[in-house]
């Protein structure tokens, strides 16, 4: 079966909480006392999203809250809980990673300048596709894998990108922007590697 010689990978920047009032507001908050802590000035909050291209078809990669049962038509391939691993058990608490194919993203008219394309080669799209589904769901926003940050989907898009084999030595958010969870993604993705190379050896 041949394949398309063509594909892309394109990672944006969205302003967290663009097209969400409550979002916005409490990452605003969250980051003020994040600044206060930190003895430095706020900065604007970031959440990254991923289009892959391949085969003449289009999937976008998110993660959201899971409103119901109906997980296919949303293209769920993992979950997590929010808040506590205990209150998991309710759809309120929980998250969805999703990779659907024709799928859209609400606020991706919101992200702040062009895409960064991380990739034209279909074999590494791929691979970033195929490792959707094995993305590792701890707690959303706590520690829980001792990765010095909290997990959140700025994790789970990071994780993906260098789990992939991709660089990210040069992928920041936005001059004067953050993005929260980035480096617990980075990091948890080094362990790993780490831990399959020596699987190998």
């Amino acid at each position: 079966m041949q394949t398309s010689r063509t594909a892309a990978v394109d990672l944006y920047w969205i302003p967290l909480g663009a097209g969400g009032h409550s979002v916005r507001f409490n990452g605003r908050v969250f980051e003020a006392i994040e600044a206060a802590r930190q003895h430095r000035e706020r900065c604007d909050l970031y959440h990254a999203a991923l289009i892959v291209e391949l085969d003449g078809d289009r999937y976008t990669i998110e993660i959201a809250p899971s409103p119901n049962a109906d997980e296919a038509s949303r293209g769920v391939v993992a979950m997590g809980a929010v808040g506590s691993r205990y209150a998991g058990w309710l759809r309120l608490f929980r998250y969805e990673v999703r990779c659907l194919r024709g799928g859209s993203i609400p606020d991706l008219g919101e992200a702040v300048g062009p895409p960064r394309r991380l990739t034209s080669d279909p074999h590494v799209a791929r691979r970033l596709l195929d490792l959707a589904p094995t993305v590792p769901t701890p707690v959303w926003g706590r520690d829980e894998l001792d990765a010095g940050e909290m997990w959140n989907s700025n994790s789970v898009i990071a994780w993906l990108i260098a789990t992939a084999g991709l660089p990210t030595d040069l992928l920041r958010p936005p001059p004067g922007g953050r993005a929260p969870g980035w480096f617990a993604g980075l990091e948890v993705a080094r362990r790993s590697g780490a831990y399959e190379r020596e699987r190998a050896a």
